[in-house]
């Protein structure tokens, strides 16, 4: 077990032992055995106007939706999604789903419906809890999916055949009784995307909840009176998990910002709701320094980043400019947070340059050779694995309906869980990203599998091909950039770069779209026909990637 201490390694053993208990009920944890007049979350909207939760509401509201739930048709194991924005709804919403046994499927608010079409129809989705700007999303998808399996619950004005938000909140009955589902049962069903193949589905236990309370403890070092700031969006692991499950497992009151993205309002609340602990993607760092803004007086005692590695400027930046270092964690999806810069005291240690930190309590890393199923010595760049058997946080067993996914990764006959990163670790144990081995694209935090796009993409009549790449950005980190090959007569026109482009937005997600196409003649590929990204992304960023000369118009001479 990878512990400094004694009474660490006594958390660990506490820990799965109180998660992984066959009578485990995430509702009754997560929520009911918090004081009542304790604050779950302070609501704060773009004006800066704000509302506080507190826990004896959270509870009686979520008792009164599983009722509402139940009596429609809801049942433990039943699939419910949730298209929603940060907000009071939504955390009544998940927990009233956890309280009736039921998994919890999150989407992203950008996703276009296509994107949205293939979670629900995956996951045999039973009811979409929707924000009322999500609706004609929805209707998009119905029109592709007559033979729909899934109802709609809109926070919105109820249309024909949709429920309403508001009315199932009234008419439900205080007191429904929580369901233990137990350590293995399933509360969770979340996609992540790869670079081939469709997004794979993971099916998240709630003992997974041991590890995620590790983090909030070890990585992010909260404490009782914090008050906490997770930034990222909870359609995504890294929000859903630590932004939202982890304080609940505290109880440390945490902010939701029912807003977009601005650095001068990242830095007014910062310093209007006095935020003590903060997280955020690299990006957000990023963009607070670029600003050239003298940041408002802040409160911050601590301040951590995933999602993407963190690099060297925006530490020569923080320490000056918040007051504090920023500690870079990594994590993943499928396996909750694994490597950190710790907060905690007892795990603390001075930050390195270029390095994520040390593995947390409750993870075992491993180097892996690059060409074998063998630890790598001290200081090589190889595979980032760890030990199932001396990993008690571990929880993946595999991807959705896809026994041959599952099993890449993992390594020496189930020995490894592979992380699917290439790294180096030194002699103390700091571990050092290097690449990941597939083609992950991550920008401003947010993992895109290439094939997404390039599907949107080979739906416009005028692709034959193409390959999503990579390119660095200095805000966002990543950017996607994609080369691209046309049917005989099309042209490579000006025109169609901002067609694609709108194409990609409204056919997967509005982040996601390429910010350059490059018409090329051909792709470079294997002999078996695969298409070599790495040797398109290397010419690109030498420039040396040949392309063929926009036309204004198609029809320009």
């Amino acid at each position: 077990m990878s512990t400094q201490s004694a009474p660490l390694d006594a958390r660990v053993r506490d820990l799965v032992s109180t998660y992984g208990d066959d009578a485990f009920d995430v509702a009754a944890h997560l929520c009911d055995r918090h004081p009542a007049d304790a604050i779950a979350h302070t609501i704060i909207k773009e004006d800066l106007s704000s509302s506080v939760l507190r826990y004896g509401q959270l509870r009686q509201e979520s008792e009164k939706l599983a009722d509402s739930f139940l009596k429609i048709g809801i049942e433990r194991g039943d699939r419910v999604a949730t298209l929603m924005g940060k907000g009071h709804a939504y955390l009544v919403t998940i927990l009233a789903i956890y309280r009736i046994g039921a998994v919890h499927v999150p989407l992203f608010m950008a996703f276009a419906p296509p994107a949205i079409q293939f979670r629900l129809e995956s996951c045999g989705a039973k009811l979409v809890a929707c924000d009322a700007s999500q609706k004609t999303k929805l209707k998009a998808v119905e029109a592709e999916s007559p033979e729909r399996s899934w109802k709609i619950m809109t926070t919105g004005d109820a249309g024909k055949g949709e429920l309403s938000f508001d009315e199932l909140l009234a008419e439900g009955n205080p007191g429904t009784a929580s369901v233990a589902v137990g350590g293995d049962g399933a509360f969770i069903q979340i996609y992540t995307s790869g670079t081939t193949g469709k997004p794979k589905g993971v099916v998240v236990p709630a003992k997974a909840l041991a590890g995620f309370h590790a983090y909030a403890e070890f990585a992010l070092g909260l404490k009782p009176d914090d008050i906490f700031w997770n930034s990222a969006d909870p359609g995504w692991g890294y929000g859903l998990y630590f932004g939202v499950l982890a304080t609940f497992c505290t109880g440390t009151p945490s902010i939701l910002l029912c807003a977009g993205f601005s650095p001068e309002l990242t830095f007014e609340v910062l310093s209007k709701f006095g935020v003590t602990n903060f997280t955020a993607a690299p990006t957000v760092y990023r963009s607070l320094l670029a600003t050239g803004i003298t940041p408002p007086q802040v409160a911050l005692r601590c301040a951590s980043s995933a999602g993407e590695p963190l690099t060297p400027e925006v530490n020569a930046w923080s320490e000056r400019a918040l007051g504090v270092l920023v500690h870079d964690h990594f994590g993943q999806t499928e396996a909750g947070m694994l490597v950190n810069n710790h907060h905690h005291p007892e795990l603390k240690r001075p930050l390195r340059t270029g390095s994520m930190g040390a593995a947390m309590p409750g993870w075992t890393p491993v180097i892996l050779k690059l060409d074998r199923d063998e630890i790598a010595p001290s200081g090589e760049v190889g595979r980032l694995a760890f030990e199932v058997a001396e990993s008690p946080f571990a929880w993946f067993s595999g991807y959705v309906g896809d026994p041959a996914k599952s099993a890449e990764k993992f390594a020496g006959d189930g020995r490894w869980y592979l992380s699917g990163d290439m790294a180096k670790m030194d002699g103390d144990g700091y571990i050092y990203f290097s690449s990941r081995d597939d083609d992950i694209i991550i920008m401003a935090g947010y993992r895109i599998g290439p094939f997404e796009v390039e599907s949107v993409l080979a739906s416009h009549p005028a692709v034959a091909e193409s390959a999503v790449i990579a390119v660095p950005d200095t805000v966002r980190g990543e950017v996607l950039e994609a080369a691209v090959v046309l049917h005989a007569g099309h042209e490579p026109t000006r025109q169609l770069v901002k067609e694609l482009q709108t194409h990609v937005k409204n056919g997967f997600a509005a982040h996601a779209y390429p910010r350059r196409i490059h018409f090329v003649k051909s792709l470079p590929k294997t002999p078996s026909g695969k298409i070599q990204r790495f040797v398109v992304r290397q010419q690109a960023t030498e420039g040396s990637l040949v392309t063929l000369n926009l036309r204004e118009t198609a029809d320009a001479n």
